[in-house]
């Protein structure tokens, strides 16, 4: 017997995260979190007046979210992160190993079309700082990047077939 998918749906802001996090869940009928969920309200503070956050302000974030995986690690679900760093990401796959990542990328034209069209705490103005922030997922990590062009559930049939995930994997 398989186990459900552990996804972390990663990426800057205004990448489509909670859409295709959303899709993922409901395809496997796990528990779907949204990552921003975790914040303290200092954290959100912050970004809310443009500032970044530091790494000294996302530490305690990551583990929540680290926690947040190890408990569904056996029944399977989805949080979305946007674990920039391969150090952040590093933290999320120590407290959960069998952890995946859906990275989502797209223009930055597009991206920032995306915010300006939203009602959400982080400002465009930390667009750029994002950009910059952003590695890469590296070869010896486990996941995939996808364009964000596609709509959520193209998105998510793609991820499933690069995964080797079907319906049978449910419990």
């Amino acid at each position: 017997m398989h186990s459900s998918p552990l996804v972390v749906v990663m990426g800057i802001s205004g990448v489509g995260k909670s859409a295709v996090g959303h899709e993922l869940a409901d395809r496997f009928g796990v528990e779907y979190a949204d990552g921003d969920d975790f914040h303290s309200e200092a954290n959100i503070a912050k970004m809310s007046a443009g500032t970044p956050l530091t790494d000294d302000d996302r530490w305690p974030w990551l583990e929540k979210i680290g926690q947040w995986l190890a408990v569904h690690g056996a029944d399977g679900g989805v949080i979305s992160c946007s674990a920039l760093r391969r150090v952040y990401r590093d933290v999320l796959t120590d407290a959960a190993p069998r952890t995946q990542f859906l990275h989502l990328t797209g223009d930055h034209d597009l991206i920032r079309s995306r915010m300006e069209g939203r009602d959400h705490f982080m400002p465009l103005s930390l667009l750029e700082s994002q950009e910059k922030t952003l590695e890469p997922l590296q070869d010896d990590e486990r996941g995939w990047a996808f364009d964000i062009t596609p709509p959520p559930d193209v998105i998510v049939a793609e991820f499933v077939e690069r995964a080797g995930l079907d319906q049978e994997d449910v419990r």
